[in-house]
């Protein structure tokens, strides 16, 4: 959910976050053929968005053309698969593996295709489900346009208040969400997800939090690239985006579908 960079990259902001000089990667950055660029954050990001929708499109079309219980499976499968893959980019230092990147772009893309179809409402023959996608995914791409603008203008600074902040935030909200999944197993209630006020209101808590993600996500790239990061770590940077986005996006869909409930 938060930026990837917070945990397991070891080219932090000048921020707050532990320091480390050229000299600590020096090794590393011998192995890479050149240091990375804002061009090498920018094609791994695009890769790894279009093998998402790449994927999400694929789930959509086993829905429709398929078996709607073949793709709820690839939905759960994709769900779990992601988040097992983002563990193990956090915490098996594996930032800036291709490989880990682009399975976890795999496995998303066909949980964002399922999540799209089943908060649209489109399996059930929602008319404006189209509509309902479109604008979730308008509102992402101006959120995150949005955050970079604020990132480039200097309106917000990272500052290790800022991430002691969201961290904070994002770990309370990571509870709750927990909270209410074991509740609604357990009694069928789910007042954080059932469409009412409360639900709206984690639902923007959920989107604020997930932009200000951004922050930290931009934060890191920039520092990785004035102090000559490997070319490589761009496919770390365009991992934490990517989970910043889809983490974005499914709070955005969730939030419409709730008014169109209404």
């Amino acid at each position: 959910m938060n930026s990837l960079s917070n945990s397991s990259s070891p080219y932090q902001s000048d921020y707050g976050h532990a320091q480390t000089s050229t000299a600590d990667y020096s090794g590393e950055q011998a192995k890479a053929t050149r240091p990375m660029t804002v061009d090498d954050v920018v094609t791994k990001t695009g890769i790894t968005l279009a093998i998402i929708i790449a994927f999400a499109v694929a789930n959509f079309g086993v829905a429709v053309f398929i078996n709607p219980g073949a793709a709820m499976i690839l939905t759960v499968v994709g769900g779990i698969g992601g988040f097992i893959t983002v563990l193990v980019a956090a915490f098996a230092k594996k930032w800036g593996s291709a490989t880990v990147t682009l399975i976890y772009a795999a496995l998303e893309g066909l949980f964002v295709g399922g999540f799209s179809l089943l908060l649209s409402g489109f399996l059930v023959g929602n008319a404006n489900a189209g509509a309902l996608i479109g604008q979730a995914i308008l509102g992402t791409v101006g959120v995150f346009l949005g955050m970079l603008f604020v990132y480039k203008t200097g309106a917000v600074k990272v500052t290790p208040r800022f991430n002691k902040i969201l961290t904070g935030a994002i770990f309370g909200v990571v509870v709750l969400a927990l909270g209410n999944f074991v509740l609604a197993i357990f009694t069928g209630n789910s007042p954080l997800r059932d469409g009412g006020m409360l639900a709206i209101i984690f639902s923007l808590v959920c989107i604020v939090l997930a932009a200000l993600s951004f922050m930290t996500d931009f934060d890191a790239a920039d520092n990785m690239i004035r102090r000559g990061a490997p070319s490589n770590y761009a496919w770390g940077v365009a991992l934490g985006l990517a989970v910043t986005l889809v983490w974005l996006y499914t709070e955005i869909l969730r939030l419409l579908s709730y008014f169109q409930q209404r």
